[in-house]
């Protein structure tokens, strides 16, 4: 079980000196009401938030709890400052600068970021916050609904505005989980898109050095060779999130559509409430962690979990290839690290086990590997331009049974004639949002056209009309 925010909960008695190195014994009656004050402002710091929050998250609290729990660290000396002299900043924006022009004969797709940032812990959570909030409010708002339509009508009216005060500390506890869930993670995460959504500000390119040096203990590679690899691979993420514009929103999308579907069982509240006896706390807890309000998986969350992994896949897998042809031989450990790497993404590091906390799915891109080779035979096939024109329009994007057979999805490239080897993404993209833009508008002046007619039509023009658009084509 998790420390309790703010450091509520009872005393250890094995560990009373351990918080107080210069009086190991037991605290004086002074101490102790110093800290019963500390405690009581805390609590009343909280109850003042959640008055004023609104929504299923109260996000004040969940930023203030991270950034409290990692107020013991260091973040003026955040890694990789240079015999030099120079610091860490000037470290990361030298390896994306150098990654940058090894991309730029990878791939066609344009440098995505226009700047190149370093972050501290507590950086990362105030910069990536904004984007938990559109993840996690879905999930809040499906757990919280459920409890309250599992009241019956009478409990609701009896209830009134206490109802209120249920959703207020409804959000607390949503918000101390993922203030908890988010300081963890910050201490984990190496760059901004390791999680394989673009979690940071739109074009910036952010890497946290001091993870990397702490990541980097565990390799037997010079921390320079990591710096670099883990700013091509940043660089590569925003290039396809920067020059793809769907890709974005089509990600963030595919996790709310999951987490919308999240259901309750709210017929195992009864079942809870008779096994919950009020005088033990206990049995509380116990009850909770039975598993009886455990969401239940829906079809549509299993396709939506579908597409997501594949989307997933497709984008590591990319990544993948084009960070291995840009970097080549360049650096010796590129090849160790690489498989490093695709095993942390693959088996869950501590970014997806978080994320699996928080919004209750597994961002796993399970098959990257097949990705990976499905884009490295395209590219040596069709060559750069073919490869990532196909991010140009998501109907063009390999689907998951394109994984099962690369071989024939390659073939089939080759007979597209929409497909040209001078084709622009970005211009294709364009003009597909032109032609359906301006079908729309024909379709809507023609129908505007059809209404105008002093003769409405008649019931036997209605059914043949009807009957017309049946057997028409989709």
């Amino acid at each position: 079980m998790s420390n309790p925010p703010f450091g509520f909960g009872p005393p250890d008695p094995d560990k009373r000196g351990d918080n107080d190195p210069s009086n190991p014994g037991q605290p004086g009656g002074a101490e102790a009401f110093n800290q019963l004050g500390q405690m009581l402002s805390q609590l009343g710091q909280m109850l003042s938030q959640a008055g004023s929050s609104s929504g299923p998250v109260n996000y004040d609290l969940a930023k203030q709890i991270a950034l409290q729990n990692l107020s013991g660290r260091d973040d003026a000396k955040i890694g990789f400052a240079s015999e030099s002299g120079g610091d860490s900043a000037t470290a990361v924006r030298d390896a994306a600068h150098l990654a940058e022009l090894w991309l730029d004969a990878a791939t066609i797709l344009p440098a995505g970021a226009t700047s190149t940032v370093s972050w501290s812990a507590r950086t990362w959570v105030e910069k990536t916050l904004p984007t938990w909030q559109r993840l996690c409010d879905p999930v809040a708002q499906q757990v919280s609904g459920a409890w309250m339509q599992a009241l019956p009508e009478e409990a609701k009216q009896a209830a009134g505005p206490l109802l209120s005060m249920m959703g207020q500390m409804g959000g607390m506890a949503f918000g101390s989980q993922l203030g908890n869930a988010l300081a963890q993670l910050a201490q984990e995460v190496l760059t901004s898109t390791e999680v394989g959504l673009p979690l940071g500000p739109a074009t910036t390119s952010a890497l946290l050095p001091a993870n990397i040096e702490k990541f980097t203990e565990g390799l037997e590679l010079p921390a320079s060779e990591v710096l670099v690899f883990l700013a091509a691979r940043e660089a590569a993420h925003q290039r396809l999130f920067a020059h793809v514009p769907w890709l974005r929103q089509r990600l963030l999308a595919t996790v709310e559509e999951f987490a919308r579907g999240i259901t309750v069982d709210t017929s195992a509240l009864e079942s809870l409430a008779g096994s919950i006896d009020p005088a033990n706390p206990a049995s509380i807890e116990e009850a909770m962690s039975s598993g009886l309000l455990e969401p239940q998986t829906t079809p549509e969350q299993q396709a939506a979990l579908k597409r997501l992994e594949t989307l997933l896949a497709l984008v590591e897998g990319w990544v993948d290839v084009v960070v291995a042809e840009a970097i080549g031989d360049r650096l010796p450990g590129a090849e160790a690290l690489r498989e490093t790497l695709r095993r942390r993404r693959a088996t869950g590091g501590p970014a997806e086990q978080t994320f699996a906390t928080l919004v209750g799915l597994e961002l796993r891109p399970r098959r990257m590997r097949a990705a990976s080779s499905l884009w490295k035979l395209v590219g040596d096939r069709h060559g750069l331009e073919k490869r990532d024109g196909l991010w140009s329009h998501p109907d063009l994007m390999p689907t998951a049974e394109d994984l099962d057979e690369p071989l024939d999805f390659a073939d089939r490239m080759a007979e597209q004639p929409g497909l040209e080897s001078d084709l622009d993404p970005i211009a294709e993209l364009e003009r597909t949002e032109k032609a359906e833009r301006e079908a729309r508008e024909a379709k809507d002046a023609d129908s505007g056209t059809e209404n105008s007619g002093a003769e409405p039509p008649t019931d036997e023009g209605k059914g043949e009309g009807k009957k017309d658009e049946g057997n028409s084509p989709s």
